[in-house]
């Protein structure tokens, strides 16, 4: 059946999304950005079939909130307030529980769910859209419970149509571990990049020197810092946590170099050799 649906932020998750529902379930797409130039660009693109204001949610069948999320669950309030009573609105933001919190005494709660592709790229705005981002990936949604079955049903279609693969976790527990396994990977790519242009200031030398293991490392450096602070900012308690073990080890690292222990550097990396074992099970 031929939905309406509203895509509210243009950019890479969002914009993607917006592609996949056009081409994949031609369902008719009006996109909604804050910035009337990503909007303009969104629909040369051809990532959407309409430019519309905030009050087309009230039409639509469909919402998605795909903005910063320190900005999501004030939205999401909005959102709520004025949807049909059987749309269903979604968002897709890399942090849950303060958006879980935030909608939880809602009349229609039960019309939100909290989802997280796991997907995306360094490149961000409505060019870093692209077909087939989400293929193979995992979905995550979030309380499950707090939504209906229609809701959550309606959901899955959608993400099973986009050839996902759905888990089910706590908004507080999906916080705790994305900290270590997309939160601090960034950081620690953002301060890779921040250290090296600190101690080579000779731009062409680091190009020069660079070899696909710096590059694969620092990729993420290039990430949006408009998403990603208030990313960190908004899971500052586990983020803050993971931080305190990377630290650790690092120091504990450094130690093992100063004293010149090959035998117990080389054992620490070996232990650590094991996560390709886990990586290669997740991707059987």
């Amino acid at each position: 059946m031929s939905k309406k649906v509203a895509v509210i932020g243009l950019g890479l998750i969002g914009g993607s999304v917006a592609l996949e529902l056009k081409k994949r379930f031609e369902w008719t797409v009006f996109g909604v950005d804050a910035s009337a130039e990503n909007a303009k660009k969104a629909l040369e693109l051809g990532i959407i079939d309409e430019i519309a204001e905030f009050s087309v949610v009230k039409t639509v069948d469909v919402v998605v909130i795909a903005i910063p999320v320190n900005h999501a669950p004030q939205l999401a309030l909005e959102v709520l307030d004025v949807v049909k009573s059987d749309a269903l609105v979604f968002d897709v933001g890399s942090t849950k529980e303060n958006i879980c919190k935030k909608v939880v005494k809602h009349s229609k709660r039960v019309n939100f769910v909290a989802v997280h592709p796991i997907a995306g790229t360094e490149f961000s705005g409505p060019e870093a859209a692209i077909y087939n981002l989400f293929d193979g990936k995992v979905n995550i949604i979030c309380d499950k419970e707090l939504s209906s079955e229609q809701s959550i049903q309606k959901t899955m279609e959608i993400f099973d149509g986009l050839n996902m693969r759905t888990i089910f976790m706590d908004s507080k527990e999906h916080d705790k571990h994305i900290a270590y396994v997309s939160h601090l990977s960034h950081i620690s790519s953002f301060m890779l990049g921040k250290t090296v242009l600190e101690i080579e200031k000779d731009e062409k030398n680091i190009f020069d020197m660079a070899g696909s293991g710096f590059e694969s490392t620092v990729r993420l450096a290039k990430s949006s810092p408009k998403m990603w602070s208030p990313i960190f900012v908004g899971n500052k308690k586990n983020i803050l946590t993971s931080l305190d073990g990377f630290i650790k080890n690092l120091q504990e690292f450094k130690e093992l170099i100063e004293n010149e222990d090959t035998e117990a550097l080389k054992n620490s990396m070996s232990e650590t050799n094991y996560i390709k074992e886990i990586l290669n099970g997740i991707k059987k």
